[in-house]
């Protein structure tokens, strides 16, 4: 059902589906999309598909309804049984809801199906890629353009009523996905990231962090990895900057993914009394625990951005990805790269890079260091 832009934005929507399915900081950008919709239709249904992993962080917040699973066998290829038979239990349970209004802000081609599958009469998603979203593009390169998002991707948008225009890519993703609200009429609201962590989350972090001998003390938090190959700074950078802080008597947490704890392990033996707690959070708890750091220092990843959302100061490491678009939301003066002609470029993957992992093997520990002293001075400054 394709309706006019005025009847769109009036239109009161009573079931609203929202697909996000994953990866954690794409989730966080998506939550001022969230609050704006509840602030549009306060009495509306509004449910979020997305990984469970990620579900936990969302199920406690006021805005949503029902957070729905979407779960998924990550060995098996979208298009063996397995997965084709979860999509379409999955599509069956979202259609007996009766949504009138499904957006998917994932765009791809599994996520397209599952707004059409629920049988929502409207349905909003990116348009397709297009070259003169590069227009007025400062100079990229190549790689940037070739693996960068660009929109609806797999003929995603061939599912959609109505698409979300993309007039350039100089534009915050976070900027880009409130633009849905032009469609539907969203207010002038400053951008709201926030959604509830659970008492329970706090209480555990609070055990966690007694159990460490931190009391009051607000921790240096370390995220020294991300989960693309080419985001990864080699462990002995996170560890100078971990033995820098530990000598100014400072707390140093390391987090991370339950797959990173090998990292973690490696990172602590390198500075001996960080506190490794690696792979031993749940995401609420993750940012229970962000809310007590003094600093968090992240590449391009989910604890960064979640650090940012809950208003927590941070240094940014970044590589392969692009700044404009996916940097720390308002918090230019935070980013740490090296300035090479190859970067950004979007490859994830360390075979291939051509360059020897320079963007990231060349970001040097006393830049990072600087910068987070700096960071730290100004939010003392401004206590």
């Amino acid at each position: 059902m394709t309706l006019p832009p005025d009847e769109l934005r009036r239109r009161e929507f009573r079931k609203i589906l929202l697909i996000k399915l994953s990866a954690i900081g794409d989730v966080v950008h998506t939550l001022p999309v969230l609050n704006k919709l509840r602030a549009r239709y306060p009495n509306a249904r509004i449910d979020w598909v997305v990984t469970p992993a990620i579900g936990e962080l969302l199920r406690h917040h006021p805005a949503l309804n029902n957070v729905i699973d979407f779960s998924r066998d990550t060995s098996a290829p979208p298009w063996a049984w397995s997965a084709l038979s979860s999509y379409t239990r999955l599509a069956a349970k979202l259609r007996r809801v009766g949504y009138d209004l499904a957006i998917d802000l994932h765009c791809q081609s599994r996520s397209a199906f599952l707004a059409f599958a629920a049988g929502a009469p409207v349905r909003i998603g990116f348009d397709k890629e297009r070259p003169e979203v590069w227009a007025n593009s400062r100079k990229v390169t190549d790689d940037f353009r070739k693996h960068a998002w660009q929109g609806a991707r797999e003929g995603a948008w061939l599912f959609y009523t109505h698409r979300i225009p993309l007039p350039t890519m100089d534009v915050h993703v976070i900027d880009h996905y409130q633009s849905v609200g032009a469609l539907l009429g969203f207010d002038a609201s400053p951008t709201d990231f926030s959604f509830r962590i659970p008492q329970t989350a706090h209480e555990r972090v609070d055990t966690l962090l007694r159990q460490h001998g931190i009391g009051s003390a607000r921790p240096v938090i370390i995220a020294p990895r991300g989960n693309w190959e080419t985001k990864r700074w080699p462990d002995e950078k996170p560890a100078e900057v971990a033995r820098h802080f530990l000598k100014r008597s400072k707390a140093v947490v390391l987090v991370g993914a339950p797959r990173e704890r090998h990292v973690g392990e490696a990172i602590a033996r390198l500075a001996p009394g960080v506190i490794d707690l690696t792979g031993q959070t749940t995401l609420s708890e993750l940012a229970a625990l962000l809310t007590r750091a003094a600093i968090c220092i992240a590449h391009d990843s989910g604890p960064l951005h979640l650090a940012v959302a809950l208003g927590i100061p941070v240094v940014a490491l970044f590589g392969p990805s692009d700044t404009v678009w996916a940097g720390p939301y308002h918090r230019d003066n935070a980013v740490v790269r090296s300035e090479l002609p190859c970067s950004p470029c979007y490859l994830r993957r360390l075979k291939s890079c051509t360059h020897g992992h320079a963007c990231m093997n060349e970001l040097s520990t006393p830049a990072v260091i600087e910068r987070a002293e700096t960071v730290l001075r100004s939010t003392l400054a401004l206590a």
